[in-house]
Order: structure tokens, then sequence, then C-alpha cells
């Protein structure tokens, strides 16, 4: 098998194009990547806390200051907003496409950019994190749906995990303009980085203006001729080339299957084998967030300095490039591994390392035990950036049929938001001293850690196994394997080209009852041609 990623013999064409387009639109990611980075810092900086301070003076160090429950609204307004804007992804994508929608989210995004950076107080400041919000959580459920409608299956994985690398890059540069900024006592410290999301924005609109639509939504909306030309755009090949045609008639044919077994309202997707994979979808955001990473990313200076730490804006710094780097392997593992093996290696890493760093910081307080904590906290970084970061978006884009894929995917992805915004409140009363908080301080990886052996059973359990599927392949996996953990000795074998032959109109059993029907008459094509004599030359 070899090192490499290889291209497989049957694959036509070239996957340049769709490679190059899927890695650009994960560029996305960078604006929800780097907003979460910039609040983190802007939190821990002395001019903006005392900036938007409201009466509070505090108690440590005598100076104005930010309460605890207003640092959570203002982190867990952001995670409001996604959670809204998840939602509305879906009728966005489904009325003005994939690509015209990303468009119209960034809009909402700027417009919430624009907000907090002509803010002075809180009240405009948070109101800016919920529009900023907003876009970003449009942009969360549709960037892996339109990766996964474009990409070539052989490589999907790769390409949709991207998203979750530019995440952590987007993070990785705002603990840099951050720890450039921390020390200016007037409004740059928070102006400039906030600012910087235009050029991020600007970037991501620019180029969304040139590239195509995916061939699945054209298909959906009955624009044939579009979705060839979109194709053969991604795969560099000629409209008119066999391979084209073939492709997009078992899109076609597998779409209308599809609609023949019911439609995609918003309750015909919670029954069935629809309901059971929004289910899994809907899990794997939830279990992503109670890891326990964000608490790092957005509380992390805060809780490092808390703890004793000197020099906690390097320290971020530092574990944010830990985030980065470890993706690659991660992008490269999940299809050479596959999904559910991957998932596995990082909920048992991160569990582990979980529990140490909970032990460390309840039971030591000195210099070692500090390095011992930051240490672990790395590696659990390492764990989740090559597992449960990529993956989960992996997983959820490869799971829903073309009717139900935009509506499952903006639930899944709200999910995610929803489980995220709850972290963002609850952490500030769950760490801090104070009247009315719990002042876990490291206790609170316990919970993190006994989430993340959730996450392993989970995922032996529920998880199926998709690499090297096409997403219509995996509407026949869910077909016809039960147990999760029998997946991956799958093998598809149904053309939905001919299921589309059957004319029974009226049946609606399962899948393998349609391609049972389908093979019948395919014999009996077969027998009635053997049958008819054979001309004899005199």
């Amino acid at each position: 098998m070899g090192f490499a990623l290889k291209k497989p013999d049957d694959a036509v064409g070239s996957a340049a194009p769709a490679i190059i387009i899927g890695l650009f639109v994960a560029f996305g990611g960078v604006l929800f990547g780097y907003d979460t980075g910039t609040i983190s810092g802007i939190l821990a900086m002395k001019y903006w806390r005392q900036l938007f301070s409201t009466g509070y003076i505090n108690p440590k160090d005598q100076w104005p200051d930010v309460t605890s429950s207003q640092s959570s609204m203002i982190v867990s307004l952001l995670s409001a907003g996604t959670f809204f804007g998840a939602l509305a992804a879906a009728p966005v994508a489904d009325t003005f496409g994939r690509r015209l929608g990303m468009i119209m989210d960034t809009g909402v995004f700027t417009f919430g950019v624009i907000l907090q950076t002509a803010s002075t107080s809180i009240p405009l400041f948070v109101a800016g994190r919920f529009f900023a919000g907003l876009g970003v959580g449009l942009l969360s459920a549709t960037i892996p749906l339109y990766q996964s409608e474009t990409a070539p299956k052989w490589i999907r994985g790769v390409i949709v995990g991207a998203y979750q690398l530019a995440i952590t890059f987007g993070l990785l540069l705002a603990a840099i303009v951050n720890n450039s900024t921390k020390n200016r006592m007037d409004t740059g410290c928070y102006r400039i980085p906030v600012a910087i999301q235009f050029a991020w924005a600007i970037i991501l609109v620019v180029g969304m203006l040139v590239l195509p639509e995916t061939p699945r939504y054209l298909i959906k909306r009955d624009r044939h001729e579009d979705a060839v030309k979109s194709l053969a755009r991604l795969r560099r090949i000629d409209v008119n080339d066999p391979a084209i045609i073939e492709e997009l008639s078992e899109i076609q044919a597998n779409h209308e299957f599809e609609l023949r077994q019911g439609n995609a309202t918003y309750l015909e997707i919670l029954r069935g084998t629809i309901g059971k994979r929004l289910a899994t979808g809907c899990a794997v955001q939830a279990l992503q967030q109670l890891a326990g990473v964000n608490f790092i990313f957005y509380y992390g200076t805060t809780f490092f300095q808390s703890s004793g730490i000197q020099n906690s804006f390097i320290i971020t710094l530092i574990t944010n490039i830990i985030n980065v780097v470890s993706t690659f392997p991660g992008l490269y593992m999940v299809e050479k591994w596959g999904r559910r093996p991957l998932l596995l290696f990082g909920g048992v890493g991160m569990c582990v390392s979980q529990l140490i760093v909970a032990i460390v910081g309840t039971a030591a307080s000195s210099n070692v035990a500090n390095k011992l904590l930051i240490a672990f906290v790395c590696i659990y970084i390492f764990f989740f950036a090559s597992s449960w970061g990529p993956v989960a978006w992996v997983v959820t884009g490869e799971l829903f049929p073309l009717k139900a894929r935009a509506k499952c995917l903006s639930i899944t992805t709200a999910t995610n938001w929803l489980l995220n915004w709850a972290i963002a409140y609850a952490t500030p009363y769950m760490v801090n001293s104070g009247p009315g908080n719990a002042n876990l301080q490291s206790k609170v990886f316990f919970i993190w850690g006994g989430f993340c052996f959730l996450a392993v059973v989970f995922v032996y359990t529920c998880i199926y196994e998709t690499k090297g599927l096409s997403l219509e392949q995996v509407d026949e996996l869910y077909s016809k394997v039960e147990q999760a953990w029998k997946s991956p000795g799958f093998v598809p074998s149904v053309h939905y080209t001919d299921v589309r032959d059957v004319t029974d109109e009226s049946k609606r059993g399962s899948l393998a009852q349609f391609e049972a029907e389908a093979d019948e008459k395919r014999e009996e094509r077969s027998e009635h041609v053997e049958s008819v004599p054979k001309r004899v030359e005199v």
C-alpha cells in the first residue's frame, strides 16, 4: 500500500482541481479558529478588562475588572450565535446553493467584526460576538457540505479534515497576534486582533466568487447540464467523457431512489436509517466538544495564570503550535487507518492524558507539577488534533443522503455549537474561585477524561467505517449493515442506475429488496437473450 496516498486506478480525470478547491474552502475554518483564539487572549488583557469593567474591583489586584459572569457571557455569545447560524445553514444552502450561501455567511460574520472593532463597552462587543458567531455557524455547516460533495472519495477524508486544520491555524494566528498586542495600554490591544479578521473574510469571498457550485446540489435542483460542467471542471476532463456521464447518472439515480423512500422533511429525517445517522452525527459532534479542548483554547491563558504558571501567553502559543502540527498526521491517518481506528486511538490517548492532568494538578502545586501539567496538556492536544478534531467533521460530512444532507449537517453542527456554548458558559463557574463558583481548578479535567472514555465506547458501538466509499455507497452501507463494528468488512454491490429500473413505485422496502428485484430483472433479460435462436449461416 505504501506510505503515500495514491489515486486508485479506477479514478478518472485529475483530482487536483477538487483537492485545491476543497482545501481553499477549508480556509473558512480560519474565521472560527481565529475568533476563538482571539477572545481567549483578550479576556486576559489588563487594559481591556479595565476598559470594559462595570464597577467590579478585582480583590486580588485592586483594579477594575470584568466579573466571571461577564466573561462567561462574552465568550458564550459567539457559541450561541453559531448554534442559530448552523440551524439556519440548511435553508440558506438549499435555497441559494452551497457557494453563494458561503458568500452570504461571510457577510454576516463581517458585520459582527465591525461591531466588535467599534465597541468600547460590553453591550456592543457582545452584539458583535453574536453576529460573528451567526456567520461562523452558517459557514461551519456549509463548508464540510461543499467539501464532501466535491471531493473524490479516495481523499475526501483529508479534504474535509482540512477544515479542522484551518481552525487550528486560525487559533495559532490569534495566539501570535494576541502575544504581540497584550501589553498595549490603549484600544489597539483588542481592536488590532479583532480587525485582522476582515482580511480572512475578504480572502474567502474573493475565492468563492470563482469556484464552481457542487454537482450534487445542481442534481438536486434538476440542473443537469450545469452539474455536468461542474463535475467536468472538478475532474478536469471533457463534459462528454463517459466517466462524467456515469458518475452523474449514479448520483441522479441515488437521489431518485432516496426520494422514492420518502421526503426529506425535518420530521422524516428523524426516522429510519437517516434518524440513526443523525443521532450518530449529533453524538460525535457533542463528544468532540465534551472532550474539553475548547476549555484550553477559550480559557487556557487565564487557567495557566491561575495555576501559577508564568508566561501564560507563551504557553498558549506553544499549545496552538502543537495543535496545528498534530493535525497533519491526523489528515494522513484518516485515509490510511480509517475513521474508526483513528477515533479509538484518539479517544484512549485523550482519556489517559486528561486523567493525568487532573491528578497532577490536584495532588501537587510545584514547578515540577506545573511542568507535568503543561506536558500532558500538550500530549492531550496531540491526540485530539490528530483524531477527534478533524475526523468528527469527516464523519458527519459523509453520513447523510443528498436529499437530507444540508438539514442533517446543520443539526449536527448546531449540536457541536450548543455544547460549545454550554462549556464556554459554564467553565468560569466550574473552575474559578469565589462566591457561587465550584472552584474545581484542575479537577475539571476529571470531567473531560470521563467523557473521553464514553467517546471510546461510542466509537466502537456506533461509528461506521466509511473510508473509500462514495457518498452514495454510504447509503448502501447503512441499509445493509446493522452493527457498526461489522462495517469495516462491507463491500458495496449496488448500482443505483440498476435499482432505478425497478418499476414497482408502490414498494417501500429496503435497499436490499430493491437490489434483489433489479438482479431478477437483469437475470430475466439475460435468459431471454440466451433463448433467442441464433441465425445459422449456410
